[in-house]
């Protein structure tokens, strides 16, 4: 059965690079990005690894953990670990999960079998603090994941969890915002964004980001 946004993630238990993990302990109080690759020493997946390694500083101030799943085996990854350090210049500092029974995969719908009866495609899931799914994406196999989309995406979660904004088609931090349409009351109008907004439309009102200092 396919999880979908908002369900509770299933928990689970499996090994990966960094030892056994039970993935909601595991998870904590933070955010999580889990990401799964067709199988190890693939050259797609090998850049997409070390991306993330890269971009752990902007993971951290968002309060987020990567981890990775492979179906391949502890053994395995802990050789193609090698080869992502060397060929993209970077540490790994983040888990990939071995799931050589397929056991996540399968938990998590990430093997399509009109794309690939054994391996899984290039899945996304985000996950909040509380372990509610806020995003799915899928590529195909041919194509690496854009992992600035990703961190935008992630700031918009982040954002809107707190404050009474959407973000509108190709936002990104430190954009505009759309109040959300709800929101009718002027008291209540001015008391959540003392910035002001202007109205396009009476459904499309635009306000300064309102998480950012002026």
């Amino acid at each position: 059965m396919a999880i979908r946004l908002g369900d509770t993630v299933p928990n689970f238990t499996q090994q990966s690079t960094e030892g056994e993990i039970n993935f909601h302990d595991w998870a904590g109080d933070s955010w999580v990005i889990l990401f799964s690759h067709p199988a190890d020493f693939t050259p797609v997946c090998t850049t997409e690894l070390g991306t993330v390694a890269r971009l752990k500083s902007e993971f951290d101030r968002r309060n987020v953990k990567a981890i990775a799943l492979s179906v391949d085996n502890v053994d395995s990854h802990n050789r193609w670990v090698g080869d992502i350090e060397e060929t993209q210049g970077v540490n790994l500092n983040y888990p990939i999960l071995a799931d050589a029974d397929r056991s996540v995969s399968g938990l998590y719908d990430m093997i399509h079998p009109e794309a690939s009866a054994t391996a899984t495609v290039r899945s996304v899931f985000i996950i909040d603090p509380k372990k509610k799914l806020r995003l799915t994406l899928t590529y195909p196999a041919s194509t690496g994941r854009n992992f600035d989309e990703i961190l935008r995406v992630i700031d918009s979660l982040q954002l809107t969890e707190h404050h009474s904004v959407a973000t509108p088609a190709n936002w990104k931090n430190g954009d505009d915002c759309v109040i959300l349409p709800g929101i009718q009351d002027p008291e209540e109008l001015a008391a959540k964004f003392p910035k002001g907004f202007s109205v396009v439309r009476p459904y499309l009102r635009l306000t300064p980001q309102p998480n950012l200092e002026n």
